[in-house]
């Protein structure tokens, strides 16, 4: 059973803020979503580790987020605590080719650092949505590139809510998957390995990579980013395009007519419309190809 009272005052002693009584449309990127009880910002891996082990002990929900880039959040809410690894928890320091970074730190601030310092790796993967310990859970990628390319180690809070460490040839990276994939597994840091490169080099490729991605993608529309995962031998985008859903609507949330691959919110959408308009896409392409779709998000409820 939550009590605010006391989570209050352990998030006092941890140095942590804490928001009670929230709403998720202010913290993930699809601007839609219910109230929860609480959002703590994460100052660390310890306070982290500590606020779970709370939690877990008194029989408290709670799940992690970062920049909510991934996420399709409920209309009823979610009862529970939202451990926020934002800018309190962002700091990237660096080691020669490699900088270490925490979990809440933007992958576009990690790539941007990258350019200014010379390193050449990341950028491929510029203007990818969300934080870097979110960008290695799922393995995100673009443009041929994938996480597991540039990262060699993480931190991460295990199981028993103590701090642990992996390389990454033990993470299973693979498409949109890791080891922390589907467990209680958290990321607190990301360690990723560059090469030395030409900084004007480095910064041409990343606004080319950003050109592509403004002219392809619907960025002017608050989603989730890719909605559906590639199915092997095709193209999410590709069905949904030969099927002729761009443009079909539930409520708010629209098929982008610029990408198929992207459910959009209107400005009025709700996860209800979402889920309903995801659904009935799922139906089509399967029926007319064959193909079956599975959502790429994560469903906060």
């Amino acid at each position: 059973m939550l009590n605010i009272s006391e989570l209050t005052e352990l998030c006092r002693q941890l140095d942590c803020s804490v928001k009670t009584e929230c709403n998720l449309s202010e913290y993930i990127t699809f601007r839609f979503g219910g109230p929860c009880r609480a959002v703590i910002d994460i100052n660390s891996a310890s306070s982290a580790a500590a606020l779970m082990k709370y939690l877990s002990e008194n029989e408290v929900k709670y799940c992690v987020l970062g920049r909510g880039s991934n996420i399709i959040a409920a209309d009823e809410g979610y009862d529970g605590v939202i451990l926020h690894f934002g800018n309190d928890f962002s700091g990237i320091t660096q080691n020669g080719s490699e900088l270490c970074c925490e979990a809440g730190a933007l992958l576009a601030t990690v790539c941007v650092r990258a350019q200014q310092t010379g390193l050449t790796g990341m950028e491929n993967l510029f203007g990818i949505p969300g934080t870097i310990g979110g960008g290695l859970y799922m393995n995100a990628g673009a443009y041929g590139s994938e996480m597991k390319d540039v990262v060699v180690s993480a931190e991460y809070i295990d199981e028993d809510f103590t701090v642990k460490s992996v390389g990454v040839e033990k993470m299973n990276l693979g498409y949109r998957q890791s080891i922390f994939t589907g467990t209680k597994k958290v990321i607190t840091s990301v360690t990723v390995r560059l090469a030395e490169g030409d900084m004007d080099k480095i910064k041409d490729a990343m606004n080319e990579c950003m050109g592509k991605r403004s002219s392809k993608q619907p960025l002017e529309y608050p989603s989730a980013g890719s909605t559906f995962k590639r199915p092997e031998g095709s193209y999410a985008s590709l069905l949904i395009d030969q099927c002729g859903l761009k443009g079909m609507s539930c409520g708010g949330a629209m098929v982008s007519e610029k990408h198929g691959g992207f459910v959009i919110n209107k400005g009025f959408a709700t996860c209800k419309d979402v889920l309903e308009l995801c659904e009935k896409v799922k139906e089509i392409v399967k029926e007319k190809t064959g193909y079956v779709l599975e959502l790429e998000p994560v469903i906060i409820k």
